[in-house]
């Protein structure tokens, strides 16, 4: 029963653990999805746009810089015949760096102007204009600025030597879309990389962009799930279950296994023991019977005083043995129906310690020998064969005692007929603390009045 319950439970246990690891692994799954599709955001002024400073601790850092390979050019937009450079020619790399171990997938960036430029060229993505001319806003999707020609374009424009230049008013922005070609891939971002795109624009001599123009990036990851911690906390914890999991079916069966070669050790014990208590039981017909009842009063009482199967069946068989030493008893004495005599009594009390002898040898069941030796101490110690009083008298003798008081109140002897119900609990309650333990002797009434050991007149 014990082991039966234990296994309930630990299958309980199991099923409980296994749904939280599957929660969990749901979560993580959760997590990383939501995660993958969350945009992210961040601004980068002018003053932050153009240094290093603290962006390696950003999750995605751009960074611009102007190459030192410059030129100037003559922008004469009114034909006025000007021949002294007035434009200055840059080139913008706009580094993009991944700072985590997830990868990016995909990214967009935003750069609003704050000075007036013209866009000469950009690599290696695409390009949404926002220009705005005399009050309205001009929007256009520049595929490739380097093959870009104002002939079928609405944007305003400016040739400077055969090359068409897209003006750039302050507070007009364009929109870079990465390259995802496989000969200029900017994009998925690889975990702890970068990319460059850039671009080419010309500016008034003395201005620049980096005084006044921003960087907007919009971006988002592709986490994989194994980069996800709660992803491992699942898998740990599910390896852990596995191997918990075949501890415990190994474990089951070689319990099951112990315990049915037990229960077959147990039958074994019990017929011989049977056997052994049925020739003593038929020596008086009177008390045929006796041993076995006893045994399962005593196992009774033990059951309500919490021990568990395997010590109960031990105290069931040290309960069938309590009489052993009855076997070298004359049966002239024992079945006198007549009043014993002090010779005949002193020869009934050897039972007791020819017991204690026959089971000096028993060691296949713990203190087998106490049962039969001491079940006729008394607690006030005026029983025998030593007198032991109280606690020093042994647990299953005690427990044995009033068993054993029970059924012979309970059935008919040679010398008496049986007690009735009320008798028995008055005796029981009279000799508490007397013959009997009044712990033991309250176990018993208890069962009586609850109906779990009932008399024969019930």
């Amino acid at each position: 029963m014990d082991m039966r319950k234990n296994v309930k439970r630990t299958i309980i246990v199991f099923i409980i653990t296994f749904v939280i690891i599957l929660a969990v692994l749901g979560i993580s799954i959760l997590k990383t999805k939501a995660y993958n599709s969350t945009e992210h955001n961040v601004l980068f002024s002018a003053s932050k746009l153009f240094t290093d400073e603290g962006k390696d601790k950003m999750p995605v850092s751009v960074t611009a810089a102007a190459r030192s390979d410059t030129w100037t050019k003559v922008f004469d937009f009114d034909n006025e015949g000007l021949v002294e450079p007035n434009y200055q020619a840059y080139t913008y790399d706009f580094t993009v760096n991944n700072n985590t171990g997830d990868e990016v997938s995909e990214f967009s960036f935003k750069i609003t102007f704050g000075t007036e430029a013209y866009l000469a060229s950009g690599w290696n993505g695409s390009m949404e204009i926002h220009q705005n001319t005399a009050g309205n806003e001009i929007t256009e999707l520049v595929p490739d600025l380097r093959i870009y020609t104002a002939a079928d374009s609405r944007l305003e424009t400016f040739n400077a030597e055969e090359r068409d230049l897209i003006r750039m008013y302050p507070g007009d922005y364009l929109i870079y879309t990465p390259s995802s070609t496989a000969n200029a891939m900017e994009m998925p971002i690889e975990p702890h990389e970068g990319t460059v795109p850039g671009c080419i624009l010309y500016a008034k001599i003395g201005d620049t962009i980096e005084e006044s123009s921003s960087l907007e990036i919009d971006y988002k990851f592709h986490r994989l799930l194994t980069n996800e911690p709660l992803f491992w906390i699942a898998v740990g914890g599910g390896a852990l279950w596995v191997i918990a999991m075949i501890i415990f079916i190994v474990t089951y069966l070689q319990i099951r296994q112990y315990n049915f070669r037990h229960e077959h050790d147990n039958e074994i014990i019990n017929e011989s023991i049977e056997t052994f208590i049925g020739f003593i039981d038929a020596k008086d017909p009177y008390t045929n019977g006796h041993s076995k009842r006893v045994a399962l009063y005593t196992r009774k009482i033990a059951e309500e005083m919490g021990y568990n199967e395997e010590t109960l069946d031990y105290i069931y068989y040290i309960g069938l043995l309590h009489d052993c030493g009855k076997i070298g008893i004359p049966d002239n004495i024992l079945g006198k129906p007549g009043k014993l005599t002090d010779e005949e009594f002193a020869i009934i009390k050897t039972h007791t310690t020819r017991g204690g002898e026959i089971l000096s040898k028993f060691n296949s069941i713990p203190k087998v020998g106490q049962g039969a030796l001491y079940h006729h101490e008394r607690y006030d110690g005026k029983g025998y064969p030593e007198g032991l009083a109280g606690e020093n008298i042994p647990l299953i003798a005690r427990m044995i005692c009033v068993a054993d008081s029970f059924d012979a109140m309970n059935t008919n002897r040679v010398y008496r007929k049986r007690l009735t119900k009320e008798q028995i609990i008055s005796e029981l309650e009279n000799n508490k603390g007397k013959q009997f333990d009044p712990n033991i002797a309250d176990i018993m009434l208890k069962m009586i009045r609850d109906g779990i050991i009932t008399t024969f007149e019930e």
